[in-house]
């Protein structure tokens, strides 16, 4: 998720940070609400993350604790779907509670977080952010101040069964129709079904019907976020691919229940010929398992698109420290530690998290075992966000649940869009 030694961020924090901490608690991004730290702000702290990303952090947060014995680190871990972390989130934060120290958000959270004054502004020039991939650091802004400092980027990829292509002589898609055809010919000829994404009702369908839409040349919102665009021909179109897929039966219905882990599940048993997902599904998928039937069988690819390269979601996570935190200057100085560049390096190498980090994207050792990282520098950065909409989780509730009844028929894809614009205008104006 996550400078060349390690902890060093750390290390040099104590002598940097005296000054800039104290900020912390002034205009240049103290408290927003809620009660004050204590004095000092240095002590034991929580770090709240969703449970599937934890893979790799143990040894990070070990480190940690060593170097800093009174200010250890507890790990809090929120339940796996974004929907329900989100909830969770919201319900401490509402309550004013300090049992959240350091938070990890994702990406699109940043606008709800800091218009609530649940999370404090940070001092810019204590994080490399020039370092970092741009749309990362973008998803940490609102209103032109830091809130939250990158952890990792995201941007979905296509895996496909390497060993099937090459059997049937195909090359991987590029566009929408390619897919289509693998799916509906290769795929049965191999006893496979065709594709899986994340298709349940929740925060994974959202991100799997931008990236369609995206991908036709349309947009939930325009550009500046002030209006509602998604009733529109393109959006149509990212529509109807989708749920003309499950029509035809080469995204098979079962898909409709899929969230991250039981669709990567699914690829791994080696039922699927293409799986949509984040790539760290990439070491998951690397391991030698008796439960793996694609070991060394898989490639990876960037999205198809209409007529070509398509356009993901921007995913990933930015690290925040709550409002009622009693000790904030120890939470700033463990997200200077677990975002240097060698923990950025160990949660590739440990849990395959895209780093923010922009020079490991070109480091050779890197790229030899990780050969999809330039593929991926650059989904990261054609990406998308999803909607900046400050109730975001209401948001992507009215996405998902509208396309949930387009997918499974129970509305018309055109009908669905129509009452998600109005849903969604609605929201915006605090309806």
């Amino acid at each position: 998720m996550r400078r060349a030694i390690p902890g060093i961020a750390a290390v040099t924090a104590g002598l940097l940070l005296l000054a800039a901490c104290t900020a912390l608690g002034t205009s240049q991004g103290g408290p927003l609400g809620g009660s004050a730290p204590s004095t000092d702000g240095i002590g034991p702290i929580t770090f709240a993350i969703g449970q599937d990303d934890t893979n790799w952090l143990a040894p990070v947060i070990a480190g940690w604790n060593k170097l800093y014995p009174k200010q250890k680190v507890t790990l809090l871990l929120l339940p796996e779907a974004s929907n329900d972390q989100l909830a969770q989130l919201v319900a401490n934060l509402q309550a004013k509670s300090d049992v959240y120290d350091v938070i990890d958000m994702d990406v699109i959270w940043t606008a709800e977080f800091a218009s609530a004054g649940w999370i404090i502004s940070l001092p810019q020039s204590q994080f490399p952010l020039k370092d970092f991939l741009n749309p990362a650091v973008t998803t940490a802004m609102y209103q032109g101040r830091l809130y939250a400092v990158p952890d990792y980027s995201n941007a979905d990829l296509l895996y496909y069964r390497k060993d099937i292509l090459a059997k049937a002589g195909m090359q991987p898609p590029r566009t929408w129709a390619q897919l289509r055809t693998l799916a509906t010919t290769v795929a049965p000829r191999y006893g496979l079904y065709g594709y899986a994404g994340t298709f349940a009702p929740y925060e994974g369908l959202t991100v799997n019907f931008a990236a369609a839409v995206q991908s036709a040349g349309g947009s939930i919102l325009s550009p500046d976020g002030s209006k509602v665009t998604v009733d529109s021909p393109q959006a149509l179109t990212g529509l109807e691919f989708l749920v003309d897929g499950f029509r035809e039966g080469w995204i098979p219905k079962v898909s409709l229940t899929y969230e991250e882990e039981s669709a990567q599940a699914a690829f791994e048993s080696g039922k699927f010929l293409f799986l949509d997902s984040w790539p760290d599904v990439y070491g998951a998928i690397s391991t030698r398992s008796p439960q793996n039937k694609v070991y060394k069988k898989f490639g990876v690819v960037a999205l198809p698109g209409l007529n070509g390269p398509g356009s993901s979601s921007l995913g990933g996570a930015n690290l925040a420290i709550s409002a009622y935190s009693q000790h904030q200057r120890t939470a700033l100085r463990f997200i200077q530690y677990i975002t240097n560049l060698a923990n950025e390096t160990t949660m590739l190498r440990q849990g395959s998290f895209p780093p923010v980090w922009t020079q490991l994207y070109t480091s050779r050792s890197l790229i030899a075992s990780y050969p999809y990282l330039p593929t991926l520098e650059q989904a990261i950065n054609s990406a998308r966000p999803r909607p900046a909409i400050t109730s975001y989780g209401q948001a992507s509730l009215a996405i998902s649940s509208s396309v949930y009844q387009a997918l499974t028929g129970q509305k018309k894809p055109q009908q669905a869009l129509a009452e998600m614009a109005g849903q969604l205008t609605q929201i915006m104006s605090g309806g």
